[in-house]
């Protein structure tokens, strides 16, 4: 186990001088029910193509346009499904390639070291993975604290966070499916 000192001594890590653990709090059980649990009370599902900036039969991209880095997008279901757990067979054998293809469009942003693909799951309830461009050369956002540096850094102007996430979509639509930039 790292120890606090190591943690605050390491460059990635985004705080410095004292900092003071919480306490975990008590179990809630029952958990609270997340956001749209059923697809008719589920924001993802109540879109229309034309607000995400790529889609196909079964997949659709949806981007940051409010960020710190850009090029932050989320890959979705096309169709409600909670978790890997509910992912018809043929989503599952989709999502490797369509993970590799959407890393493959972030890298052509040039100036993008790795990309970071998370998946949290407490959130809303439609299946969703995020994909976080690394910037070539930000060796402090490297690893899991990148979504925590993000809170600390000064958004990106609205005009370059849309000419990435059209270059994104245009590398997408040339395999297949429709840019909606």
């Amino acid at each position: 186990m790292t120890s606090l000192d190591d943690l605050i001594a390491d460059s990635w890590f985004p705080f410095a001088g004292e900092i003071t653990v919480k306490p975990l709090d008590a179990k809630v059980i029952p958990e609270p029910e997340r956001r749209g649990v059923t697809p008719e009370r589920c924001g993802a599902c109540q879109r229309s193509d034309d607000t995400y900036v790529w889609t196909d039969e079964h997949w659709r991209l949806t981007g940051a346009e409010d960020t710190e880095l850009p090029g932050i997008v989320l890959l979705e279901t096309r169709t409600h499904h909670d978790s890997f757990t509910d992912l018809p067979a043929d989503l599952l054998t989709d999502l490797g390639p369509m993970i590799a293809r959407v890393e493959s469009a972030l890298l052509g942003l040039g100036n993008v070291a790795r990309v970071h693909v998370n998946r949290w799951g407490d959130g809303g309830a439609h299946f969703h993975l995020w994909f976080m461009p690394r910037p070539l050369g930000m060796l402090q956002l490297r690893g899991s604290m990148l979504p925590m540096w993000l809170d600390f850094m000064p958004p990106v102007d609205a005009a370059e966070a849309q000419v990435a996430l059209t270059q994104i979509a245009a590398a997408m639509a040339e395999q297949d499916g429709t840019a909606h930039l």
